[in-house]
């Protein structure tokens, strides 16, 4: 009995071991076959002068295409709209449609000119009196 158990048990364990071997060699060949299909992901046609010469020709066409639809539409929205100075020029309530509607608004702005000084009171200097001032140098401005 002692000898069959010991035999049971070193072919049980030597089954565990294969039954191991053969579950990692599956997975080792699935973690291959992942890497090879990112690869794969990565790689593309190998790029000649006549591969790049014909994706530029569909590349331009494309490009010349988009392009031209663009100013189509450009085309068809700036026949419909008049520049700032042709809206200004045909409609005259335009120079004052803003108060209008600042006071219809009821948001009427009142400036008091007593907080404002007249230029004359600010001391401003020239920089043109300055002898050592040099436009093109700019660190003639930081030695003062």
């Amino acid at each position: 009995m002692v000898m069959i158990f010991t035999l049971v048990t070193a072919v049980q364990e030597k089954l565990n071991e294969i039954v191991d071997q053969i579950k990692t060699r599956r997975e080792e060949k699935k973690e291959k076959e992942a890497e090879e299909a990112e690869k794969q992901l990565f790689h593309g046609t190998p790029v000649t002068i006549e591969n790049f010469l014909n994706w530029k020709t569909k590349f331009d066409a494309e490009l010349l295409e988009i392009k031209k639809k663009w100013m189509k539409e450009e085309e068809q929205a700036g026949k419909n709209k008049l520049s700032g100075r042709q809206l200004f020029e045909t409609d005259h309530n335009l120079d004052t449609s803003d108060i209008q509607f600042l006071e219809d608004a009821g948001n009427n702005v009142e400036v008091d000119e007593s907080l404002f000084q007249e230029m004359d009171d600010l001391e401003l200097e020239d920089d043109e009196d300055d002898s050592d001032y040099n436009p093109a140098d700019w660190e003639s401005d930081l030695t003062d």
